[in-house]
């Protein structure tokens, strides 16, 4: 665990990185999350809930539904829940899947295992209301740090095969690697700042603990636990990109896999979060969604 003083100097950054954000989101215009429904799920800690935002599908069925549950991005520590509204209404609005859009703890003020204990007791969630949701067709999709649980949980805290599909947007996947030592393949592009990319990680696994864990650094859990169809979206200025890609390189050679890996040229880290009408990266987000939606209707 951090020291006091290592803590402090971690969360007077933190907070002051998230207003940073905060304010630029304002100006941005970022867009409101509008959900069916709000629901507060249990979590493992008694006397706490996990506040979830609930997409119902347009497309009725009957009986209990498919459900993608889906974790935003954070860089592990920034409030970033309902950031991906398009995206779940892109997936409520075009498949038979009940959305669940979950939050998750926050590093430095709950550094590893808190994030990925509330994936894993949201995904327990699911798993436990058969009545409503179909067992045989749960999903999981991630952004960012929120891909990067996806996969740790899929592979390290749950049987091979409990997941239909897991669908991926420019995730972390080896925090073990010094970020300078990663490199985008157009590093002419907005990267992730070396020192930003340093700071997330720093807050998010705390000293003394392995960074070449799997919960944390998917890259090195067993492929064969993976979920055999994935999806996989990278962005050709995202230093992230390369570590992404060559896990699903890996995946695609397994037998009785279905996996698909996407770059979307003209793209930075989390480009889809700011999309103009009209420009190359909505259209890249527009593809990368329905791609999604792809993935999910032929499962």
């Amino acid at each position: 665990m951090f020291s006091i003083l290592t803590y402090c100097y971690l969360k007077t950054l933190a907070v002051l990185l998230r207003s940073i954000i905060a304010l630029g989101s304002r100006i941005a215009g970022r867009p409101v999350p509008r959900p069916d429904e709000v629901q507060h799920i249990a979590s493992r800690d008694p006397g706490r809930t996990i506040k979830i935002y609930v997409y119902r599908p347009a497309k009725s069925t009957t009986g209990p539904s498919p459900v993608l549950i889906n974790f935003h991005g954070s860089g592990f520590l920034l409030p970033m829940h309902g950031s991906d509204v398009e995206f779940c209404q892109t997936i409520s609005d075009n498949t038979q899947y009940t959305v669940l859009d979950v939050p998750y703890r926050l590093a430095p003020e709950n550094p590893f295992p808190a994030a990925l204990n509330d994936v894993e007791d949201a995904i327990k969630y699911a798993l436990s209301r058969s009545e409503e949701f179909d067992r045989s067709r749960i999903s999981l999709s991630g952004f960012s740090a929120g891909g990067n649980l996806v996969l740790a949980a899929s592979a390290t805290l749950f049987p091979p095969n409990t997941f239909r599909s897991l669908i991926a947007f420019y995730p972390a996947l080896d925090l073990a690697s010094d970020a300078a030592t990663k490199v985008a393949p157009d590093p002419s592009g907005r990267v992730i700042p070396i020192p930003i990319a340093r700071f997330f990680n720093r807050c998010y696994v705390p000293p003394g603990v392995d960074r070449r864990d799997p919960r944390i650094s998917p890259k090195y859990a067993d492929l064969e636990r993976f979920p055999h169809r994935m999806l996989m979206i990278t962005a050709e200025g995202d230093s992230l990109a390369l570590e992404a890609e060559d896990l699903a390189k890996k995946l695609e050679q397994l037998p009785g896999r279905h996996v698909v890996s996407e770059r979307m040229a003209g793209c930075n880290h989390a480009w889809d979060k700011r999309t103009r009408a009209g420009t190359p990266q909505r259209e890249a987000r527009d593809r990368a969604y329905t791609m999604a939606v792809d993935m999910l209707n032929e499962a």
